[in-house]
C-alpha cells in the first residue's frame, strides 16, 4: 500500500523559510570563501572553516526546516537523533573539502570543477542522509532518475556559486550568487522529495524516534545561532564587506618592502620581491 505523502503541510510557510536559510547560509559561506582570496595565506583556513561552516549549516536548517512540513498521512513521522547531526556533519566536512579546494587553488579549471562536485555531492548526500534518519511505518523507495536529477543540480548550483564567489566583484555580486544558490539548493531538496514514495507497513504502532517538534526545533538552534554569529562576523568586516584585497596587513609584514614613488612622480614601482611575495598576491593571481 502507497502512502499518501505532503510536502507543504504548512502551505508557503516552511518553503519560503527554508528557501531564506539556504540563502542566508549561501551569502555567509559565498562571502567568507572570496574574502578568503583576499587574505594573506596565514588568515585563509579559518575563512574557509568559516564559510564551511555556514553553508553547511544554512543547507541543513533549510532541509529540516523544509521536512517540518512534511508528513504520511497514514503514518506518524519520526526522527532518529544521530542519523540527524551525522547528517549536519556531512554537510559541513564535503561543503569544506570543496570550498578549501577553491580557496587555494582559484576559481576556475579543474579546481572550480572539483570543489563544486565535491560541494554539490555534500548537499545532496546531507539531504538523503537526513531523510534516511526518518521513521515511519513504512519503507522509503525513490525513483532513481529523479534521483539523479537532484544530484546534478546541487553539483551545478555549487559550481556556478563558487564561480560567482571567485569573481571578487563585491558585495552585490555575491548576494546575487547566494539567492542562486538557495533557489538551486531548495530545487534540489523538492526535486529528490519528489523522488519519494512511501510503501506502507502493515504494522499500527508508532515508529521508533523523536517527533519533528520535539527533536528538529531545538536542534535548529545550534546552526541558527552560529548563523547569526557569522553574519555578526560579516557585518563588522568592511574588507569582506567592499570585497577589497588585505593590501595593508600584507604590506607591513616585516620583509615586505614599502611601494616606492618612480623619481618622475608618475607612479609606484613596487619594492623588490621577497619571500613573503607569496602572501600579498595580486588580483592577477586570484
Amino acid at each position: 500500500m502507497q502512502g499518501t505523502i505532503d510536502g507543504f503541510s504548512y502551505g508557503l510557510v516552511t518553503p519560503l523559510v527554508a528557501y531564506l536559510m539556504a540563502c542566508l547560509g549561501g551569502a555567509l559561506g559565498l562571502r567568507c570563501t572570496t574574502r578568503s582570496m583576499l587574505v594573506t595565506r596565514s588568515w585563509r583556513p579559518g575563512w574557509l572553516v568559516l564559510g564551511s561552516a555556514a553553508i553547511g549549516s544554512g543547507i541543513w536548517t533549510m532541509h529540516f526546516i523544509a521536512m517540518m512540513g512534511f508528513s504520511v498521512r497514514e503514518s506518524p513521522v519520526k526522527y532518529d537523533m544521530l542519523m540527524t547531526f551525522a547528517s549536519l556533519g556531512v554537510a559541513i566536512v564535503m561543503v569544506g573539502v570543496g570550498i578549501f579546494i577553491v580557496g587555494y587553488r582559484g576559481a576556475s579549471g579543474t579546481a572550480l570543477f572539483t570543489g563544486g562536485t565535491i560541494t554539490g555531492l555534500g548537499v545532496a548526500s546531507m539531504h538523503y542522509l537526513g531523510m534516511a534518519g526518518m521513521r515511519l511505518n513504512g519503507k522509503l523507495e525513490y525513483n532513481t532518475l529523479t534521483v539523479a536529477a537532484s544530484v546534478v543540480i546541487a553539483v551545478a548550483a555549487a559550481i556556478a556559486a563558487l564561480w560567482a564567489a571567485g569573481q571578487v566583484r563585491g558585495f552585490l555580486w555575491s548576494v546575487g550568487a547566494s539567492l542562486v544558490m538557495g533557489l538551486a539548493v531548495s530545487g534540489m531538496h523538492y526535486t529528490g522529495m519528489a523522488a519519494l514514495s512511501v510503501h506502507l507497513h502493515g504494522a499500527t504502532s508508532a515508529p521508533a524516534g523523536d517527533s519533528p517538534a520535539s527533536l528538529l526545533a531545538p536542534l535548529m538552534i545550534g546552526p541558527l545561532a552560529f548563523l547569526l554569529l557569522a553574519g555578526v562576523v560579516v557585518m563588522f568586516d568592511p574588507l569582506m564587506v567592499m570585497g577589497k584585497p588585505d593590501w595593508s596587513a600584507a604590506e607591513q609584514k616585516p620583509g615586505i618592502p614599502a611601494h616606492t614613488v618612480h623619481p618622475t612622480g608618475r607612479g609606484r614601482v613596487p619594492g623588490p620581491r621577497s619571500r613573503h611575495h607569496d602572501d600579498a598576491r595580486t588580483p592577477q593571481n586570484w
